[in-house]
């Protein structure tokens, strides 16, 4: 897998690349305009070849664009849905004129209107959106959620259907989250249970579909259906998990980005793209004791004798 980050381009397009160098990465991820909000950003000549340039010279790594936030293509409410379209619009043409190989998309929420419908609205506002875009260059990414309140995507079932409703699939991937999947309920953690998932997914979508992941430990349990992401190795997927994904060698030449919370100082994701990096070829990490556990220890008085009783304290592992 090659290894990369989330990265700012904060004064710039330009300036993710740059920043993608500094922490290493061999692959980036970056939003093309403010992701919660409707207004497009002008798509300058200037910016566009400045970024264009810096790309070439940081070696051409795979970069993707994750689309905005506000985007629902699963909704059946008309203005919501034509504002989503065009905006997807937007974000396929300005990825194409970027030169970025892969927008990543949220499908949407159906907000209590059903799923089977809502993956109906998904496949035929795609079409259209393809058929805005006839010359665009940059496919979209469909993205698995991880199933909280009415998104749909977080089974490889419902991307499957969108697959085989939509008119173009040949313009369509699938970027999956780690952190989605487990919060969906697909256990990761256990080596029958890693297995189980990506005969799934091969049965339902096809492993060529796959052309990206996001690289996300999880602050909640398996099947909890919360999108809440942690640090690498200090989750519940834990660094086995992550070494058996990089020595996969079905993704080996697939980007993987990291989208956790930006660490202090000039390179906040260096250490975790190294952690990732180093997973290669080396031996399985036995998974990592939490940071503390409660023990129960025999109470005493204040001459140093047991009470009889119990108290509580903190270890560190």
């Amino acid at each position: 897998m090659i290894v990369g980050a989330h990265e700012s381009i904060a004064g710039g397009w330009f300036k993710a690349v740059e920043r993608a160098q500094v922490d290493g990465c061999g692959a980036l991820q970056v939003f093309t305009k403010n992701s919660g909000m409707w207004r497009e950003p002008e798509l300058d000549d200037a910016a566009v070849q400045r970024f264009r340039q810096a790309h070439l010279a940081a070696g051409h790594p795979p970069v993707l664009a994750h689309t905005s936030y506000l985007i629902n293509l699963a909704t059946d409410a008309g203005e919501l849905m034509e504002r989503s379209i065009t905006a997807l619009v937007a974000e396929v043409q300005r990825s194409s004129a970027l030169g970025i190989a892969y927008c990543v998309l949220h499908p949407g929420a159906h907000l209590g209107k059903g799923e089977d419908e809502a993956l109906d609205r998904v496949a035929a506002a795609l079409d259209e959106v393809h058929a805005r875009t006839p010359d665009a260059t940059a496919k979209i990414l469909l993205e698995n959620t991880a199933g909280q309140g009415t998104c749909v995507g977080h089974t490889f079932g419902h991307l499957g259907r969108i697959f085989a409703r939509a008119q173009h699939p040949e313009r369509l991937g699938v970027c999956l989250d780690t952190q989605h999947m487990f919060a969906a309920g697909y256990d990761l953690v256990s080596e029958e249970g890693y297995a189980r998932a990506f005969l799934e997914l091969e049965a339902e979508v096809g492993l060529k579909n796959v052309r990206a992941f996001h690289l996300n430990d999880s602050k909640k349990p398996l099947g909890s259906r919360v999108d809440r992401h942690e640090h690498i190795g200090e989750g519940l997927l834990g660094l086995p998990t992550f070494w058996r994904l990089i020595n996969d060698l079905r993704f080996a030449d697939i980007p993987g980005v990291v989208e956790t919370e930006p660490r202090e100082g000039d390179a906040p994701y260096r250490d975790e793209v190294a952690l990732l990096n180093g997973l290669r070829g080396a031996p399985q990490p036995k998974p990592a004791p939490p940071a503390f556990q409660l023990e129960l220890t025999p109470a005493t008085d204040a001459k140093g004798a047991s009470s009889g009783k119990t108290s509580r304290k903190k270890r560190s592992s």
